[in-house]
């Protein structure tokens, strides 16, 4: 008799897929959390998997804080057409003015922190019960402490004190009213693991990911893209240097690294030789305290 065997590609696909179907099944209004980035991206390809050839159970929802990177934003609505699915796109300047917020001041005045109105009103707005996200484990400590199915109370908060069990894959989505579950199918995949995986399955991505040349404010061994978000002074140093992303989030608090990277090939040998983790390298709003992001959770943030 033969034996089937999985290899670990296989093995984190069939896990995510199983979550995401668990999601369809548990759930009434669950939505997919996209914004262009490359983990969103992987759960749409998984989603395609786990669905086709029927339609999505969920639209596609994005939180727009009016300072992504446009390359993310184009490739994100150039996405959701081609597979022909809803997305749903709500903008953290609306929500500003609507609850007049003060917005952030500073050298790098991030919405960042402010994307937590915006979505728990959409949350609210549309009545969902569970936002599938693209959160991993080995991005940051506090998302390393997170379980897959991760209830939220009537305000959006998480406690990281009181989560529940889920051992041999069983997933409770058991909520009162007012709660909403936030959902990490990829949560025991790594950089590394999304990379191998996007080769194998041949996924295009924006073009920020592999090595171009932009012209970058070099600030406390980081180098921040030139925008108009950005104040510059006349004492800072602004250089042209070939750079790629190993991740995408506002261009007022994602760096970049300097990387000679054009091909997935390339990059899958610089994160094995790596010994920081992408956001511990590029991402300057979880350097705002040991426990930035953890902070932010417990508000509501994704």
């Amino acid at each position: 008799m033969s034996v089937y065997r999985l290899d670990y590609l296989d093995q984190l696909e069939s896990e995510a897929i199983h979550i995401m179907r668990e999601v369809a099944g548990q759930f009434e209004r669950p939505a997919l959390l996209f914004s262009g980035g490359k983990d969103s991206i992987t759960l749409v390809h998984l989603a395609l998997k786990a669905f086709r050839p029927g339609k999505f159970p969920f639209p596609l929802v994005h939180i727009d804080t009016g300072h992504n990177f446009p390359e993310a934003l184009d490739f994100r609505d150039a996405l959701a057409e081609r597979i022909g699915e809803k997305l749903i796109v709500r903008q953290v300047a609306d929500t500003i003015q609507k609850r007049q917020l003060t917005e952030p001041k500073g050298k790098f005045a991030s919405r960042n922190a402010l994307q937590t109105y915006t979505l728990l009103d959409t949350i609210e707005e549309f009545g969902f019960d569970a936002c599938i996200g693209g959160a991993r484990r080995d991005e940051e400590k506090a998302r390393a402490k997170e379980r897959i199915f991760s209830v939220r109370d009537e305000f959006g908060q998480w406690n990281p004190k009181l989560q529940r069990p889920e051992l041999w894959n069983t997933y409770n989505g058991r909520i009162h009213k007012g709660e909403n579950v936030r959902v990490f199918p990829i949560s025991n995949w790594t950089e590394l693991d999304i990379w191998n995986y996007i080769k194998r399955e041949n996924i295009d991505l924006p073009s920020i990911y592999f090595a171009h040349e932009r012209t970058v404010l070099q600030y406390e061994n980081q180098l921040i893209a030139l925008s108009e978000f950005i104040q510059v002074e006349e004492t800072d140093v602004v250089v042209t240097k070939k750079v790629r992303y190993r991740t995408v989030g506002d261009m007022t608090c994602t760096a970049a690294v300097e990387s000679e990277a054009s091909d997935i090939n390339d990059i899958i040998r610089e994160i094995t030789a790596t010994k920081t983790s992408e956001r511990g390298e590029t991402r300057i709003d979880d350097k705002v305290s040991e426990a930035a992001m953890e902070d932010r959770k417990k508000n509501g943030y994704f």
